[in-house]
């Protein structure tokens, strides 16, 4: 791996701690509150590609897991991956991979493919990991979860509207620079 990647690497775990730094909206009825952590998964896998958009999504996980407080709300530690939105967290590095993989098709992606590359991996395949982990840790029925998690979808939209805006931008002067990570999608 080239030390650019790994810079790259870092550079998208540091901005998934940063995030984590901005208070979270809790929701009465569901113990998952809602976060802008997920925006940084949809651009990590949308700029840095499949494989190099995972990994930093990993690294963000093991910061999270020695016990750094970087998870929206001041959480970390090992007991984060036990609670109730441990099945969102352990989606983050698939999603990124997701992401990439989707993302790859063509380096100059026009914005509305990038929103629905963002939505399908960054936003609902997290709901498919998600749900049933909060539902199991809540003791709360499937169904009860998921009708919870609805409330999660407007901000997801506008979080991927927001990072395919800001991916397509920082696609698109990666591709003139010549300045991209080697795996970029």
């Amino acid at each position: 791996m080239k030390l650019r990647d790994m810079m790259f690497i870092a550079l998208f775990a540091a901005l998934m701690c940063v995030l984590g730094f901005i208070p979270p909206i809790p929701l009465p009825f569901t113990p998952v509150p809602i976060t802008l952590q997920t925006i940084g998964v949809m651009l990590s896998g949308a700029v840095l590609g499949a494989r190099l958009g995972a990994l930093s999504q990993v690294l963000f996980l093991l910061i999270v897991a020695v016990g750094a407080p970087v998870l929206a709300g001041g959480r970390g530690g090992i007991s984060v991956f036990v609670g109730p939105s441990a099945g969102y967290l352990f989606g983050f590095p698939i999603a990124a991979l997701l992401i990439g993989l989707m993302a790859r098709t063509g380096k100059n992606l026009a914005v509305w493919k990038l929103f629905i590359i963002n939505f399908l991996g960054g936003a609902l395949f997290l709901y498919l990991c998600g749900v049933p982990v909060t539902a199991f840790v809540a003791d709360i029925g499937l169904k009860a979860a998921a009708i919870s998690a609805i409330t999660y979808l407007p901000g997801d939209l506008a979080k991927a509207i927001i990072a395919a805006y800001l991916s397509a931008k920082i696609r698109k002067s990666w591709s003139i620079d010549q300045k991209r990570p080697s795996s970029a999608a």
